[in-house]
């Protein structure tokens, strides 16, 4: 970044490794169809609304006082929750941040840093080396598709990398974003035995869209106190605004995180609603399976129009078989329709969203694919 004559002298004061950086965002653009964010695109029932209105309005009098430093019975209904997937997790287990990158953030904090390296297998979720570097972690870009298939991460592929970089903080995405792609959990266990100095993150905050038999890195806890597993309540639950992530850890773990969290970092109101759309969890759950459904959809006719979609575990595809990302996604823009740019050559990324909002992006993608041809003919 080059000094302008108008910034007053920030940016000799800003860190070097900042100097050049962008900010995270995707755009926030009025369109009729935005599906570039991977949000549930059902509102919040009525009933669940009614609810958190009640309960905020319950603790809107003791705004005077600080909330619950150890935000207890949220941990506890979260724990509850995370047990009736089948795997028991104690409310000692539990940690909860303002979104899952907060909790990532508390992680890095407290087990990266300068001196310190974080690795991950990308292309992944791309907070994961901003908030690594944001606290001078360095950050090693792990690489996926020696298996043969552009994306996978083979357990062999994995191991020689960490073993290789022999990092502090290994990060590993479960379903994987931008991919949609799932980790069997003999890759978690390899990456574990092998990173022995390093705790290890699987971020699974994909992982109600994941389809039957895809296991959660939850079953793998008892017994390795470096193991991580992070959720949100942003994609599922419907609850982006809502701004509630988690992890399930050893408590040992969870107990070091409190050495780096901000106080009282979860605010009353903010507990509060997710308490409230936590006793609601069928119903806010319950766009799931339709969601999936478009999802699968989605892969299907994109196939059908020669494009190449990923098969998914989220609840977005990421297509390829475009001769120019950029210019497709400026022509479905054109026509109402806003999807990401993931910046992988020949790919874009879509969400699921309801069944109209994905036929108007099935119906522009139609108009505009123009599958890449035989890169390998002279």
């Amino acid at each position: 970044m080059t000094q302008t004559p108008d910034d007053g002298g920030i940016t000799a004061l800003l860190r070097d490794d900042l100097r050049g950086e962008k900010p995270y965002g995707a755009p926030q653009l009025d369109v009729p169809v935005r599906l570039n964010t991977n949000e549930n695109s059902y509102p919040v029932p009525p009933s669940v609304v009614a609810e958190i209105t009640a309960a905020v309005a319950a603790v809107a009098a003791d705004l005077n006082r600080y909330p619950d430093r150890e935000f207890t019975e949220l941990r506890t209904a979260l724990a509850a929750y995370l047990s009736s997937s089948g795997t028991s997790v104690d409310p000692a287990q539990v940690w909860a941040g303002n979104g899952s990158n907060e909790v990532l953030q508390h992680v890095v904090l407290a087990f990266g840093g300068p001196g310190r390296t974080a690795l991950g297998f990308t292309p992944a979720y791309s907070m994961h080396p901003i908030i690594s570097g944001s606290v001078g972690s360095t950050w090693v870009n792990g690489l996926r598709g020696a298996g043969g298939t552009p994306f996978d991460l083979t357990v062999e592929s994995a191991v020689a990398q960490v073993r290789a970089h022999d990092p502090h903080v290994v990060f590993l995405c479960s379903p994987n974003n931008p991919t949609g792609t799932a980790l069997g959990l003999e890759v978690v266990e390899a990456v574990y035995a092998a990173a022995e100095r390093a705790v290890v993150v699987v971020d699974e905050a994909y992982e109600e869209f994941a389809r039957p038999g895809t296991p959660s890195a939850l079953t793998l806890l008892e017994g390795r106190p470096r193991l991580v597993v992070t959720r949100t309540m942003s994609k599922a639950f419907a609850f982006a605004g809502g701004r509630l992530g988690y992890l399930a850890a050893d408590p040992a773990l969870v107990d070091a995180l409190r050495l780096v969290r901000l106080p009282y970092h979860l605010s009353a109101p903010t507990q509060a609603i997710a308490l409230a759309a936590l006793r609601h969890a069928p119903e806010m759950l319950a766009t799931v399976e339709v969601i999936k459904e478009q999802r699968d959809r989605i892969v299907a006719e994109l196939a059908r129009l020669g494009l190449d979609p990923v098969a998914s575990d989220a609840n977005f595809v990421l297509f390829g078989g475009l001769d120019d990302a950029a210019q497709t996604w400026r022509a479905l823009l054109d026509r109402g329709v806003l999807v990401r740019d993931v910046g992988i050559p020949h790919y874009l990324r879509v969400t699921a969203g309801t069944p109209a909002e994905t036929g108007a992006f099935l119906a522009a993608m139609a108009q505009v694919a123009r599958p890449e041809q035989d890169r390998s003919a002279p």
